[in-house]
């Protein structure tokens, strides 16, 4: 859909900023018009890791004229395979300010705001107001509603891109003049049935690829050249290098959109079963550690996937995968003499599959509060964190 320039022009341009822009000077299509809009526009970005690591790079090069970043985590060593924005040097700091130190060095014409803080109900609005576009580079359901829902509120588009493991998907949300991210997603996908990139992995150049789309798709929203993504969604497959398209329509009888809402409640991070059978059944990685070491007859299971299990494992431990236990193949060979113990990464598909071991009658199974990164960083420390 072709929709009008999204800013006015700057003024003017520096000598400086002619002889840096050149290349976008000489196209038609942009020409002075189109790159003092982009001087004049202000985009904030959602996230500084992998989709907001090429974006905000590739924004800043377009010569973007304010950038916003909005994020609260640090840098790990896991991000360096794909979060290109950050170095070796920056493990351990704000992901906002070696995001905003490398947009300064990529272009110096650049103002950065730094928004070092975690977007949520309280702050969204006042922040989104800012800016006149929203690129949205997260990675969670709940944030991905709650940054929708706000961009209807005030009247604003946004790019939006994901990732998992081969694939990719972009699209441009403007509710105004089309379809909102309701219109696709009307529902959260149930709790543990969409694994995040941390637990299913992502390969490193699929955020190039989704994040360079996300930001094409900005340009033409500045400075109102060709036809955008709006009412269209664009699905990238790496392993078959195929891109297609699918047609996005506002529903009519959609929900409405007038307010906040609690976003974790609504996408339910873990399932209402999981939280009552994780209720007095969760122990700690120090206490699992008693647990081995005491007399009492143990079964530990870990219910990751096999490939993290070749990372890392808590010693002792019979690798049975989430899907196996909650399909029903694997509780057969649960023992029944033995007190069931379940880990996983973090503690979450742990207690979606305690939920049905007690409901199979393992009433005094429970599950590991932080999975094997607790027992890593708090137990042995000497084994790897991924």
């Amino acid at each position: 859909m072709s929709l009008p320039p999204l800013v006015e022009p700057a003024d003017e341009l520096t000598v400086d900023e002619v002889r840096r822009y050149s290349r976008h000077l000489i196209i038609p299509d942009v020409a002075m018009d189109g790159q003092k809009r982009l001087k004049n526009a202000k985009v904030l970005c959602v996230g500084a890791g992998g989709l907001g690591s090429p974006a905000l790079l590739y924004l800043a090069a377009a010569g973007v004229g304010t950038l916003g970043i909005v994020e609260f985590d640090v840098v790990d060593e896991s991000n360096l395979q794909r979060q290109v924005i950050h170095g070796q040097s920056d493990i351990g700091r704000p992901k906002a300010e070696s995001a905003a130190e490398s947009v300064r060095e990529v272009n110096p014409y650049v103002t950065v705001n730094v928004h070092n803080e975690r977007l949520d109900n309280d702050n969204v609005l006042e922040i989104f107001g800012q800016y006149d576009l929203i690129v949205d580079g997260t990675d969670n359901f709940a944030t991905r509603y709650m940054v929708n829902d706000a961009c209807v509120i005030l009247g604003k588009p946004y790019v939006w891109g994901s990732i998992y493991r081969f694939d990719g998907q972009v699209s441009v949300f403007w509710d105004e003049h089309g379809p909102n991210y309701r219109d696709l997603y009307p529902d959260p996908p149930p709790p543990g049935m969409v694994p995040s990139c941390a637990e299913g992995g992502v390969l490193g150049v699929i955020c190039a690829s989704i994040g360079s789309a996300m930001v094409n798709e900005a340009i033409k929203l500045i400075t109102g050249i060709g036809e955008t993504l709006l009412g269209r969604l664009l699905v990238f497959d790496a392993l078959e290098a195929s891109w297609r398209e699918l047609k996005i329509r506002k529903d009519p009888n959609g929900y409405e959109i007038t307010e906040l809402i609690d976003y974790e409640a609504f996408c339910g991070v873990v399932s209402e079963a999981a939280q009552q059978a994780a209720s007095g059944a969760t122990i700690t990685a120090a206490e699992l550690k008693e647990l081995l070491d005491s007399d009492k007859p143990t079964y530990l299971v870990d219910v990751r996937e096999p490939a993290e299990w070749e990372i890392v494992k808590i010693p002792g431990a019979t690798l049975i995968p989430k899907d196996e236990i909650l399909r029903g193949n694997a509780l057969s060979s649960l023992p029944h003499d033995r007190q069931i113990v379940m880990y996983c990464k973090t503690g979450v598909r742990s207690a979606e599959t305690l939920a049905a071991v007690k409901a199979a009658g393992f009433s005094d199974a429970v599950h590991v509060q932080g999975g094997v990164t607790a027992w890593a960083n708090q137990v042995d420390k000497s084994l790897p964190v991924y």
